[in-house]
C-alpha cells in the first residue's frame, strides 16, 4: 500500500471516529482517559480544562499516545494506534474553532479561560485490525 493510500485510510478512521484514549506520562508510567478527539488532516485537537492532571503531565513531558477507531464489531474494526507529542494551545481562534455545544457541561463558552485545546502532532500512525491485513505504519 502506498503512502497516500494509507494516509486517505488513516483520515477515512479519523473521520469515522471522534472518541479514543490519550496516554500521557504520569511518574514515568502511562496514564490513559477518554477523549474527544477533532483533527484538520494529521493533526489532532482535543479540548480539555487547563486545570487537569494531562496538562501538567504533558508539560512535564509532551510524549502522547492515543488509540482511535475500534467500534466495538469485532474482527476487522480498523482502529489507529497514534505516537506524537502534544502541546498547550489557548489560541483564541482556534478554541472558537473547535467550540460546540457538547462543551457546556464542562465549559461555560469559547471564552472560558479554563477552556484550552491540546494539540496533538503525530509522529507514527499504524493502522491495525483492518480486516486481514497485517498493521500499516505511516511515518510522519
Amino acid at each position: 500500500m502506498s503512502d497516500q493510500n494509507l494516509r486517505e485510510e488513516v483520515l477515512e478512521v479519523l473521520k469515522e471516529n471522534k472518541v479514543g484514549t490519550l496516554a500521557t506520562v504520569q511518574n514515568n508510567k502511562p496514564h490513559t482517559r477518554y477523549m474527544t478527539f477533532f483533527n484538520e488532516d494529521l493533526t489532532l485537537y482535543t479540548a480539555t480544562d487547563k486545570n487537569t492532571h494531562k496538562v501538567e503531565e504533558i508539560e512535564r513531558n509532551s510524549n502522547v499516545h492515543i488509540l482511535i477507531g475500534y467500534d466495538g464489531e469485532g474482527v476487522g474494526d480498523a482502529y489507529l494506534e497514534i505516537e506524537g507529542t502534544a502541546a498547550v494551545k489557548d489560541d483564541q481562534e482556534l478554541k472558537d474553532q473547535l467550540w460546540n455545544d457538547h462543551m457546556k457541561p464542562w465549559f461555560d463558552g469559547p471564552n472560558d479561560p479554563n477552556y484550552i485545546i491540546l494539540e496533538i502532532h503525530p509522529s507514527a500512525m499504524t493502522l491495525m485490525n483492518k480486516k486481514d491485513e497485517s498493521p500499516k505504519t505511516l511515518k510522519l
